[in-house]
């Protein structure tokens, strides 16, 4: 069988002819394989909607039927150009290629502009295999100043089957979704009149969140870390002297004027903790230095990339920095994979993968080539004793050093990157950061930044999708609901309320004139781990009866015990309710 990605690209070849067969002038621009599917990019001379993919669908059909040869042309930079004559976006490729030769692949009646490789033809393409998913806008070559075109997704995979089960993984992630859940469970919101890709936290969701930073302190604490606040904005020089505005100046914000000085929000919290290392003289005695931050950042994403929790351009990084000897690095970054996999492990990520990160090409980076290698050195030793799997991600290393990436994959089998533990060559060296040795020797001292959760609210984002909204109890923004089977019983839910809230339990007392069974549907409906229901006999026996969210019925209790029960829950960090 042909690899997927030959399979996908081919199909996108196929798409592209049945498109230019039935919208008679459209120009084609360019269409890859990606991960689950293909698209391509047209210039339609009439707009296409969803409920044009019948059509599309039914002529790539008698395109695959057709047994079409897939023919590779090796041709000059002229005879390129007088192919394409009329194709103003792939005259545009052309330009920008070397002399010499260029392939063409030609299947029935379409040409295109490619490298390849192809399936032989057309047979080898399986007619229920593929499926076309959505139109979307898409400026050429992703500049906002050139023409938008017109980019239609398609899904595609190697059998029927593997299609219906990516069909399906879809449905119920559209359920799942953040900002669907975000809404239904009233957690957060965003407001375009107010500034797209910002995020609002509402009750609920900041119970959420106070949670798991208490437990992100507690466990910094317990792993050796001191946590530190750093300003917001800072003066220009910060960022030039980082190397951020050489190399990251375009995801950063515009600077503002204070003082005729410039300033700019910060995108990274690393040039402030280091204005802190620098405040003072220290020994090799004093190191490892291990300083993090729930330092809130702002980088700038286009409007169009913008989703709900998962991209944003205010956020909340998982940030710490560890600043330490050269003799200490293996053992240092040792630690933090250790410490990224007890986090993962205890929020229920069972599936987690890293990906090693290697030099960018050209001049993308900055340090020695022994100082990559050596650090790579170390990056992979910390793997190999974990026992994790992982891949290479050629070229996928930040400016100043190599890095680890490890992903998750979630309840429904997606694959989600949280933690990433980066070497940094740059800011020691850009900052004159030293230490005195042994020897009584300034010495330069290595540094790694390292975020494990990635950010409060991208991580938030995910979980909410992996878990559906259902918590774990140590974790829910409520984790108790007292529901009075009539109104005369308010005021003994109301003094179990009470009770669970003096002991630090969430709780909500639902007193309103809804009926029983109706509070009880809300309650589940807003995934509350229990509800805890009071009628006569309850009020007598100063007890409650404990129905769990998911239907199930536990003994009743009286509320010192459920407390005691709950805070056993929580102490466990326990993933069932």
């Amino acid at each position: 069988m042909q690899p997927i990605e030959t399979i996908r690209h081919s199909l996108s070849h196929v798409m592209a002819e049945a498109v230019v067969k039935l919208y008679p002038g459209t120009k084609v621009a360019i269409g890859p394989a990606i991960d689950d599917g293909f698209y391509y990019d047209f210039q339609l001379p009439s707009p296409i909607r969803e409920d044009d993919f019948p059509a599309i669908e039914k002529e790539m059909l008698r395109i695959i039927a057709s047994g079409a040869e897939f023919k590779r042309l090796e041709v000059g930079k002229s005879e390129a150009k007088a192919m394409f004559a009329a194709e103003p976006f792939k005259l545009e490729l052309i330009d920008g290629l070397e002399d010499g030769t260029i392939s063409v692949y030609e299947q029935g009646e379409f040409r295109d502009l490619c490298r390849g490789p192809h399936v032989a033809s057309t047979r080898e393409l399986r007619p229920d295999s593929f499926k076309l998913r959505a139109v979307a806008g898409a400026y050429w070559r992703g500049d906002e100043k050139r023409p938008m075109l017109t980019r239609i997704y398609a899904y595609a995979f190697a059998t029927k089957a593997e299609l219906e089960a990516h069909l399906k993984m879809l449905e119920e992630a559209e359920k799942r979704d953040n900002r669907r859940l975000g809404k239904e469970l009233d957690l957060f919101s965003t407001h375009e009149e107010a500034g797209p890709g910002l995020i609002y936290w509402h009750p609920k969701g900041g119970r959420f969140r106070v949670s798991l930073e208490n437990w992100w302190r507690d466990e910094h604490y317990k792993n050796g870390y001191e946590i530190l606040f750093t300003p917001h904005i800072g003066k220009s020089w910060l960022w030039e002297t980082s190397g951020h505005l050489g190399f990251y100046k375009e995801g950063m914000y515009s600077p503002m004027k204070v003082d005729e000085d410039d300033y700019y929000v910060k995108p990274m919290n690393c040039p402030f903790h280091i204005m802190i290392y620098n405040s003072g003289v220290h020994s090799y005695r004093d190191l490892p230095l291990r300083w993090a931050e729930l330092g809130t950042v702002y980088r700038y994403e286009r409007a169009g990339s913008l989703h709900g929790l998962m991209r944003v351009r205010g956020f909340t990084q998982d940030d710490a920095h560890i600043i330490c000897t050269p003799e200490q690095i293996e053992d240092e970054i040792l630690e933090v994979l250790r410490f990224s996999l007890h986090m993962h492990k205890t929020l229920g990520f069972k599936d987690i993968k890293a990906y090693l990160a290697t030099r960018p090409a050209g001049d993308g980076a900055v340090g020695e080539p022994a100082k990559w290698a050596e650090a790579m050195a170390s990056l992979k030793k910390a793997i190999d004793k974990e026992g994790l799997a992982y891949e290479l991600d050629e070229g996928g290393g930040a400016f100043y050093g190599p890095k680890i990436d490890l992903k998750v994959k979630d309840a429904i089998g997606r694959e989600w990157q949280l933690t990433t533990i980066q070497f940094d060559f740059n800011e020691p060296e850009r900052f004159d950061m030293t230490y005195v040795d042994s020897d009584g020797q300034k010495k330069r001292p290595y540094m790694v930044h390292r975020a494990l959760l990635g950010s409060i609210e991208r991580f938030f984002g995910v979980y909410l999708e992996h878990t559906a909204g259902a918590f774990p109890v140590w974790l829910a923004p409520v984790q108790a609901a007292v529901i009075p089977v009539g109104p005369d019983f308010a005021d003994y839910a109301k003094s179990v309320a009470d009770i669970l809230r003096r002991e630090g339990v969430r709780v909500d007392a639902m007193l309103s004139d809804e009926r029983m069974n109706a509070k009880i549907r809300l309650a589940q409906g807003q995934k509350v781990p229990y509800m805890l229901v009071v009628g006569a006999k309850e009020r007598d026996e100063g007890t409650a009866s404990v129905r769990m969210r998911d239907g199930r019925q536990m003994e009743p209790m009286k509320p010192e015990a459920f407390v005691a029960y709950l805070k056993d829950k929580v102490d466990q960090k326990a993933l069932d309710i």
